[in-house]
């Protein structure tokens, strides 16, 4: 449809839209969420207006800040307890079966927000019809059953499922949607009225870091870009794979990053790539995929963790199948610019306050046989991915820096950071050679905690058969995954027994407490954790977030992380639960649940820079690639890290019986690896 033709559909759906406010075609309690949505709707209107005419760049910050505020603070902890975004509240005030509907479609309707920063006008018309279909059916005197709102969104996924789909895979591909690179290029990035151009909620962490990257200088932010861009190329290099047959790479950032980014792009232009930015996917399986809040800091963490799950409205076999032929469809559109991309560059933050988040009864959650589908879809849609996106082809990065919120020392943890980002990788490199050297001689691992830890497992180890030429652990170094300091396998299932168990740890951003994971021939057998009085609750997490509601997980990863100076760095400013994975998993040995490190790409020969090749590329599951790719591939890989002062010790034992220690009484003891223990104790 021509942008005439939706032009006079939005204006159609505002002239409906404006006469809400002063109707009373609504029954109570509904009339009320009509009248708030509908204000909502008509202010980013407004907006999109004003967006369109460019007179923003006109606006001093105080009042572009109220905007912001407009947009977003009715999310804030303070305000959710009585917004119809929190299930909670809508079911209170709705009744548990039209409160989830309502809910989830308060969820949707955020999306406009972005869509009017982007003017995406088909997006916005469409979404804004869909809150007026919702209206209509709700005029006439009868209250409309739950059954029939549920219909119309349904009906509105499943019918613009392909429109979603084809613009998603634009956004990953097309370095010609360029949105967020131009704010990043064309702003003067002096003047932080510029991080309002996104739409995104600003709060004082995009504001400091913005700030603090202003403070220095050309040459500092080169290099810190360069750690970035660098890693990326080595990742190529260490793979074997070829980055002159790529154009684009996918820079993932937070606000407030884009001197840094501006840098990049830069330095990415020059090995040959254009950079395509768009934004993250929402947790929630919808066939838009979109959200609100991934450049920006999101406004409440447990709104996102509270409607994770909102696809459980539509989920059917009929909506999988619809989506997977879209999907299909579009990469088919799009073959060049998928078999051109080299994967993604990503730049995490940490630092947020510790959130736990609250499991609620009047959330959506999946039933078992939505939980299938979504493993069935994960699994289809990461096949077509790679058929496209070639696995064996692309590469990614991946660094991480604090934000304002991690406390007082934030400049001070700042700098530490980029020092660790920064560490000697031949430094490293020559000591974790030792530590491989000796977890060759061994056919199994042992890995034992330390006081209240419980950790007690068993690692089997691939066979070598000509130990010259053959190793099972990689030697990590600073390319893909910044900074450095890992060595890591991937373990034979069988024989990999026992119980893994940290007290507290952050994944994807949850706190998990006195989480127990146990293992039988490395698949998991049971779990739980502390952080609920109700197990089945603490079951449920840890299925949701950990599982990904698969019924059991193989162990896809074991490493010893050697960063010692991270761990030190962490204790000095208390800062071990704020660390992000990517530096926590370098701060002792971890375990990573569901794919291989080599996912996709076992076949591919790697070798260490020792010049041995590296044989450990798969397990029993990952095996299964061969004859059903169904049951090779899980699509998760979550590290669980035990820290440096919970370890008791990790040994090999050779075939002769003959235990080499590693680690004991929480020390590295291996001849050479010494200075390792400096960070820690402050004397060898």
């Amino acid at each position: 449809m021509n942008r005439e033709d939706l032009e006079e559909r939005l204006e159609l759906c505002t002239i409906r839209l404006k006469q809400i406010p002063d109707e009373n075609n609504i029954k109570e309690p509904f009339a009320d969420f009509f009248r708030r949505e509908a204000d909502f709707l008509l202010y980013v209107l407004r907006l999109y207006e004003r967006l369109k005419k460019e007179d923003m760049k006109s606006l001093q910050a105080e009042e572009l800040s109220k905007i912001n505020g407009r947009l977003y603070n009715e999310l804030l902890p303070g305000n959710y307890e009585k917004c119809y975004g929190n299930p909670e509240y809508a079911c209170a005030v709705l009744g548990d079966d039209y409160g989830k509907l309502f809910s989830a479609l308060y969820a949707e309707l955020r999306g406009v927000i972005v869509y009017a920063y982007e003017d995406r006008l088909w997006d916005l018309t469409v979404s804004l019809e869909l809150f007026l279909e919702c209206y209509v059916a709700f005029e006439d005197e009868e209250i409309p059953a739950a059954k029939i709102l549920r219909h119309i969104i349904y009906s509105y996924n499943y019918d613009y499922c392909g429109e979603f789909c084809d613009y998603r895979l634009s956004e990953i591909l097309d370095p010609d949607l360029d949105f967020a690179r131009n704010i990043i290029m064309n702003s003067d990035l002096n003047d932080l009225r510029y991080l309002y151009s996104y739409g995104e909620y600003i709060s004082e962490n995009e504001m400091g870091v913005a700030k603090f990257l202003n403070s220095m200088t050309q040459d500092e932010i080169d290099k810190m870009a360069s750690t970035y861009t660098e890693g990326y190329r080595l990742g190529f290099i260490a793979t074997n794979k070829d980055i002159k047959k790529k154009k684009t790479v996918n820079i993932r950032y937070s606000v407030g990053f884009e001197r840094m980014v501006r840098s990049a792009v830069k330095q990415f232009e020059a090995m040959g790539l254009k950079s395509v930015i768009y934004r993250a996917a929402s947790h929630r399986m919808n066939s838009r995929g979109t959200k609100v809040g991934y450049f920006g800091a999101t406004p409440n963490p447990q709104y996102d963790f509270d409607h994770k799950n909102d696809e459980a409205l539509f989920l059917d076999e009929r909506m999988v199948t619809r989506k997977l032929s879209a999907q299909h469809e579009g990469f088919e559109a799009r073959k060049e610019l998928a078999n051109a991309h080299g994967g993604p560059a990503v730049i995490e933050v940490f630092g947020e306050k510790p959130f736990v988040p609250k499991v609620k009864k009047a959330a959506l959650c999946l039933t078992k046989e939505q939980q299938a589908l979504r493993v069935k879809y994960d699994t289809e849609s990461a096949k077509l991915t790679n058929r496209y996106i070639i696995g064996e082809e692309r590469s990614f990065t991946i660094i991480a820096y604090p934000i304002p919120e991690i406390g007082e020392n934030f400049e001070e943890i700042f700098k530490e950071t980029v020092k660790i980002n920064s560490l000697d990788y031949k430094k490293y490199q020559k000591i974790q050679q030792v530590i491989i050297d000796a977890l060759d001689k061994g056919e199994k691992a042992v890995v034992k905690g330390c006081g209240n830890n419980k950790t007690e497992l068993v690692i089997n180890l691939h066979k070598l058969n000509n130990p010259e030429k053959e190793t099972n652990f990689e030697n990590c170094v600073a390319d893909v995954n910044i900074p450095v300091g890992e060595v890591f396998t991937s373990p034979v299932l069988k024989g990999t027994q026992g119980t893994l168990h940290v007290s507290k740890v952050y994944l994807n951003g949850l706190c998990y407490k006195d989480l127990t994971i146990k293992l039988e021939d490395g698949m998991i057998t049971d779990y739980t954790c502390s952080n609920s009085d109700n197990e089945e609750e603490n079951k449920k997490l840890i299925k949701e977030n950990i599982l990904y509601h698969h019924e059991t997980l193989p162990i896809g990863e074991f490493a010893i992380g050697t960063n010692t100076t991270a761990y030190s760095a962490a204790k000095k400013y208390g800062i071990e639960d704020k660390f992000p994975i990517l530096i926590a998993e370098k701060m002792g040995p971890h375990f990573a649940f569901g794919d291989t490190c080599y996912s996709w790409e076992e076949d591919i020969v790697t070798y260490n820079p020792d010049g041995k090749a590296i044989i450990a590329r798969e397990n029993e599951c990952s095996a299964n690639r061969k004859t059903d790719l169904s049951k090779a591939y899980f699509n998760c890989h979550t590290d669980v890290t035990i820290p440096y002062d919970e370890l008791g010790c990790i040994y090999v034992v050779t075939h002769t019986g003959e235990k080499i220690y590693i680690i004991d009484n929480s020390k590295f003891v291996l001849p050479g690896t010494e200075e390792l223990n400096i960070p820690l104790y402050d004397k060898v």
